[in-house]
């Protein structure tokens, strides 16, 4: 995955995928730096899908 998604423009794609998955929370999307497989493995639990549809969803963002 392209970390510059996480690094520098991380708001924006938490703002869309808030708006795309209303069951996510703050927390849910909460980010620190070197977090990246905690924060994906959050998001697949919480949403049903795999590390890799993940990663995709978020790089379509």
């Amino acid at each position: 995955m392209n970390k510059t998604i996480f690094k520098g423009n991380w708001n924006e794609q938490k703002g869309k995928l808030k708006q795309k998955y209303a069951n996510l929370t703050d927390d849910d999307l909460k980010y620190a730096e070197g977090k990246e497989d905690e924060l994906l493995g959050r998001l697949q639990k919480k949403l049903g899908k795999s590390k890799e549809e993940v990663e995709k969803l978020i790089s379509k963002l």
